[in-house]
């Protein structure tokens, strides 16, 4: 089976119970923890994606990491994902559910990526001028990277817009050749 259609389903899955439950806030609040615990403690994803540990110790060990920091539906799921073998799929059923959420509360993600830090009056005109051209709720991301030299790069969903210097001479280079 098509790995994304797997994160999907699993996404929408959770979605669905979280919201018939009346728990997605709480729910949102979980995955977001599962999300970060998966993409920043790299001694917990090596187990988790390891094929040697069995399903069997990898369900009692998240248990153990997780079991007083996550609502019993959260628990549930992370344990039904572990026991359906399907664990290495969970940082793609996070962001999956987490773009679900989004949508359903009618918020686009924005993604901003610039050479140094911009004052919070940048930001706020920013966030204003995508919230008037999106017409919905605008929830920015603030990521630094030194590499694009000066300029920008803003990624809105699945459209970019890439104003960085880095990319300015990249053009440059290939008009030159």
């Amino acid at each position: 089976m098509n790995e994304s259609k797997i994160s999907v389903r699993y996404a929408k899955a959770l979605f669905l119970l979280g919201k018939e439950k009346n728990v997605l806030d709480t729910v949102v609040a979980d995955m977001k923890l599962v999300g970060e615990l998966c993409n920043t403690v790299m001694d917990f994803w090596l187990m988790v994606e390891s094929p040697v540990i069995k399903t069997s110790q990898k369900r009692k060990a998240v248990k153990l990491v997780l079991a007083d920091k996550l609502d019993a539906i959260s628990l549930g799921f992370i344990d039904m994902v572990f026991e359906n073998r399907r664990e290495i799929f969970i940082k793609d059923m996070v962001r999956n559910f987490l773009d679900l959420c989004r949508k359903d509360k009618g918020v686009v993600s924005a993604k901003l990526t610039t050479a140094g830090q911009i004052d919070g009056d940048d930001k706020t005109n920013l966030s204003e001028m995508l919230k008037k051209a999106f017409n919905s709720k605008i929830e920015l991301e603030e990521v630094l990277d030194k590499d694009i030299i000066g300029g920008f790069i803003l990624r809105v969903d699945d459209q970019e817009l890439d104003a960085s210097v880095s990319n300015q001479l990249y053009q440059i280079k290939r008009a030159l050749m």
